[in-house]
């Protein structure tokens, strides 16, 4: 599919970050995907799927020019015009989760 020139940056790369990311970039836009955990970001960039979801890996490596990871949350706004936060919701100051 034609690259449509869309900057995306999607905050997490867990289950719903990384699968949402890829789906974006299948669709033709350019995704920085930013996620907290250096190992996590390490192996993407190896091509590694550090998740199992059924069809992720093919959907990343079919993706691979239109798909980047950091840790940088400079590096993943720059140029961006959407920006999509798939992060898990932050502790109360009990410490549970809303």
């Amino acid at each position: 599919m034609a690259d449509t020139g869309k900057r995306v940056a999607v905050f997490g790369a867990g289950y719903v970050g990384l699968v949402t990311g890829a789906c974006f970039a299948d669709l033709g836009h350019r995704v920085t995907v930013r996620d907290v955990i250096p190992g996590r970001i390490e192996a993407l960039r190896r091509g590694e799927v550090p998740i199992f979801e059924p069809g992720l890996d093919e959907l990343l490596a079919r993706n691979r020019e239109r798909l980047s990871f950091t840790l940088d949350v400079g590096e993943a706004v720059d140029g961006a015009e959407f920006v999509y936060v798939a992060v898990g919701t932050p502790p109360t100051y009990s410490g549970t989760r809303t």
